[in-house]
């Protein structure tokens, strides 16, 4: 049986006059739900205004800005309190390790969450006050632990300790927050706002990424704020938290979230059935602004199904799910763990790079020596160049709204991983700093295109899921789908996988070899995923 609108109102109960009356009175209002109920239950969201897809782009912004804080500062700051290279790999390792386990049930999680402010909402709330925490431990560690304790030693031990925490803390944040951002775009949008949506998503997270970078890039010692406290990294900590607070709140109140509401713990995966054939409390939820999760049932098997979804809440079910996930999702993961291990090796040493390998500087020489002023300047010219990526990521976003009908999604794809590739093995084999500062612009290609083009492609995947179910025949029914938030969340896991695999590799090669093996490491990995991108990832006609 087709749920159509017309149909809808005909199996309702005959109302009287005056219920008729409020009917039609509340109708109009709505309408831009009712008009795309489909036979599944689901509703389609409506079409969505310019301004709220910006106003929801905003956490990217102020997220990437937080980002290009800790990009320019986090391996600076470790080696002025002191950590030794050896304990590099223990940083990045914690982080990725706790995100790659507990991801996926927070993916789920979300998928399910009942709270009546939203399913996505009150994730991202929790995981940005966990990145504010973050970045005031490992940016203010130092000056903090210097106003408790006053034995030298100790001060040293524990600036380490704190530091590293809030860089855990921080990255376990940062990270997590992209799934529930990009389901809760998926949720509140149609397929058009979505890829609107993406590419919002990755204008403004070049520009945030740019303005925290041009942060990084100005020498605060020499301003009133830099005089007015205690150090370059307070005046840098009050910037990011100020920005990433208003783009937050900014955030979390551009489009209104559709709750789900469950009637009981026997049903609470369930949407409510009567009879075989009728969903009786559809125009109900809608009314009351709350939406069922949606699964179609016979009412027979209910009971049965309902523990089974129970189930899947477990960890180890979980990761039956992600493995047991289509094909061309798994290809699309692997190819997206290519392009981050790629974009992360050049990264998160970009500007020890700068100041080690191009101006010869070090970090370990006396604080007022030539050499470690040397390594600042470097450290601040790379700051500039990782602005300079920022900016092209925002142009190079817009650039894809063209290409796109041209060349598809494989086209971008491919372009970006070729591009940044090509890009970071020049560095590696010039390490000039005027030619290194241009090919800067190539890091932001591939940082637009891991934002827009592999989201892009779940939110295709599903829509031909939903097409195909719409067209299924009735014995295909039970079938139930994956949630849009656990597949974000298997996408944005191969983010923590790759900083694993980074952790336990790279920083045991930095240590013998220098800097300069990052952005050859960097090159070859893209070269790499371009052919994965090439022959592997399926792309939907």
């Amino acid at each position: 049986m087709t749920l159509t609108k017309e149909s809808f109102y005909g199996a309702l109960p005959p109302p009287s006059e005056v219920a008729k009356a409020n009917v039609d009175s509340t109708r109009e209002k709505e309408e831009a739900l009712l008009q795309s109920v489909t036979r599944t239950g689901a509703v389609v969201p409506r079409k969505r205004a310019v301004g709220r897809l910006v106003m929801h782009s905003m956490a990217m912004f102020g997220r990437e800005f937080c980002y290009a804080v800790e990009a320019a500062f986090v391996t600076p700051v470790l080696l002025s309190v002191g950590l030794p290279k050896n304990l590099y790999s223990l940083v990045w390792l914690i982080s990725p390790i706790l995100g790659f386990v507990l991801q996926p049930v927070v993916g789920s999680a979300s998928d399910h969450c009942s709270c009546s402010w939203g399913r996505r909402r009150p994730y991202i709330l929790g995981l940005g006050i966990i990145m504010l925490l973050g970045m005031a431990l490992y940016l203010n560690g130092d000056v903090m632990i210097s106003a408790f304790i006053g034995e030298r030693d100790k001060q040293r031990t524990w600036a380490i300790v704190i530091t590293m925490l809030g860089v855990v803390l921080f990255d376990f944040a940062a990270d997590f927050i992209d799934g529930p951002i990009k389901a809760y775009l998926f949720d509140v949008c149609s397929h058009q706002d979505k890829e609107k949506g993406l590419h919002y998503h990755a204008l403004f997270t070049g520009l945030g990424g740019a303005l925290g970078y041009l942060t990084g890039a100005v020498d605060w010692g020499q301003t009133v704020l830099g005089y007015s406290l205690a150090s370059e990294f307070q005046v840098i900590f009050f910037f990011a938290a100020l920005v990433f607070l208003i783009c937050l709140t900014i955030h979390l109140r551009s489009i209104p979230e559709v709750p789900l509401r469950y009637e009981n713990e026997e049903t609470k995966f369930l949407l409510e059935v009567t009879e075989s054939y009728k969903y009786s409390s559809i125009e109900e939820e809608i009314k009351n602004g709350y939406l069922k999760p949606e699964v179609r049932l016979s009412g027979v098997h209910s009971k049965n199904h309902a523990g089974a979804l129970k189930q899947r809440m477990t960890l180890k079910s979980l990761l039956k799910m992600l493995l047991s996930m289509p094909s061309h999702y798994r290809y699309l993961c692997v190819s997206h763990l290519f392009g981050w291990m790629a974009f992360l090796s050049n990264m998160l040493f970009f500007t020890d790079f700068m100041g080690q390998v191009v101006y010869q500087g070090s970090p370990y020489a006396p604080h007022n020596s030539t050499l470690y002023l040397t390594y600042k300047t470097g450290v601040e010219v790379g700051c500039w160049g990782l602005c300079i990526n920022a900016i092209s990521s925002s142009l190079y976003s817009y650039l894809q709204k063209i290409l796109l009908p041209y060349i598809g999604l494989k086209g971008l794809y491919f372009i970006g991983y070729l591009l940044f590739g090509l890009g970071t093995g020049l560095i590696g084999l010039f390490p000039n700093v005027y030619s290194t500062l241009a090919l800067c612009s190539l890091f932001g290609v591939m940082s637009s295109t891991l934002y827009t083009v592999p989201f892009h492609l779940i939110a295709e995947y599903h829509r031909e899921e939903e097409v195909r179910k719409q067209r299924a025949d009735g014995e295909q029914a039970g079938e139930q789908e994956r949630g849009k938030g656990i597949d974000c969340a298997a996408l944005t896991c191969m983010v923590q996988l790759a900083q694993i695999i980074l952790g336990v590799g790279l920083g045991l090669l930095v240590s013998v070899a220098g800097s300069a093996v990052t952005v050859i490491s960097a090159s070859t990995v893209a070269l790499i995923g371009c052919c994965f991108v090439a022959f592997c990832v399926r792309y939907v006609d």
